[in-house]
């Protein structure tokens, strides 16, 4: 039985050996987990405001389905095959929710829960059917390990080693991110903001919703692998909603959006050393301690902020 809750803490073993003797691994860790946390960040500033975050939720679970077919057709777990499963899948919760909204009484947040469930549920099933004596396994897809990213295959260009494939796959997604943000970023504001104003300047709100669903996915499958596909739906939430706390300044919010995922790469990781547990689960672990100080103490929404407005008002209104 142990003596404590929780380990003694070392802060030569927590903060400074991760680096000095394990540097490299201890880099590609953390880059993996920023590069995953702000990716997931940037498409969530604008699932929030869509108030797509059940979608999100969605897609994360009823991809399992899409892998597992992709897998049993082509025999193979590499990106490609895997990644358009799970396109596949994606688009097609979405058509299902939708079409389950416009053809019956189910409000949004019910016909969310049939899709995903019912997917997800046809997943587990095709895997324990078809895939139990192959190294696919649901586990792996529901929760990742970052900590295995160092022995990972490295990628290769013109000879060099440039870091390993999961990494060197995530950054390029970040950079597509980047690119589509810059180039569609008014088109997106005010599909978001206001999508009966974007049909009068006609620019099509219908066009872009899919759009954003399919970049999510894409996304959603490139990260499940180190930090799970339950996991990166509170790196797809946290960023956003921690940053719309202190900004109604969509650039802005964006901007803090990338802050809170470096902080959460860095500090999870420590906090992952110390407790010896899932790096992931440190990263959301202190995705959810940032929320709750902002939550409490943001300059305008925080509730202490609140408390204090209140109190003031009370006293000078007072006779």
């Amino acid at each position: 039985m142990r003596e404590h809750f929780f380990p003694d803490f070392d802060w030569h073993t927590v903060f400074v050996q991760p680096w000095a003797e394990y540097g490299d691994n201890s880099f590609w860790i953390v880059l993996m987990g920023f590069l995953v946390s702000g990716t997931c960040g940037l498409v969530g500033c604008f699932v929030i405001l869509r108030r797509m975050a059940l979608v999100g939720d969605a897609i994360s679970h009823s991809l399992l389905p899409g892998i597992t077919i992709a897998f049993l057709l082509t025999n193979s777990r590499d990106t490609l095959p895997m990644m358009l499963g799970a396109i596949a899948a994606g688009i097609t919760t979405v058509v299902l929710i939708e079409a389950i909204r416009h053809s019956s009484r189910i409000k949004p947040d019910a016909a969310i829960g049939i899709v995903f469930s019912s997917l997800f549920a046809i997943g587990i099933i095709l895997i324990s059917v078809f895939a139990d004596k192959i190294d696919l396994d649901a586990e792996c897809v529901l929760y990742g390990e970052l900590g295995f990213i160092p022995l990972q295959d490295i990628a290769m260009l013109g000879g060099v080693e440039i870091g390993p494939e999961p990494v060197i796959r995530m950054a390029i997604i970040a950079v597509i991110a980047i690119g589509l943000l810059i180039a569609f970023f008014k088109e997106m504001l005010v599909t978001s903001f206001d999508p009966g104003l974007a049909a009068s300047l006609g620019i099509n709100p219908t066009r872009y919703q899919y759009g954003l669903t399919l970049f999510l996915s894409v996304v959603i499958v490139s990260s499940f692998e180190s930090v799970g596909v339950v996991l990166v739906i509170a790196m797809i939430i946290f960023p956003g909603a921690t940053a719309l706390l202190i900004t109604d300044r969509l650039p802005k919010a964006i901007w803090l959006s990338i802050l809170f995922s470096l902080l959460y790469a860095v500090l999870g990781f420590h906090l992952a050393t110390w407790l010896e547990a899932s790096i992931a689960g440190g990263m959301t672990v202190i995705a959810g301690f940032i929320f709750g100080l902002v939550w409490m103490a943001a300059p305008k929404r925080g509730l202490l902020t609140k408390l204090v407005k209140r109190s003031f008002k009370r006293e000078t209104t007072s006779p």
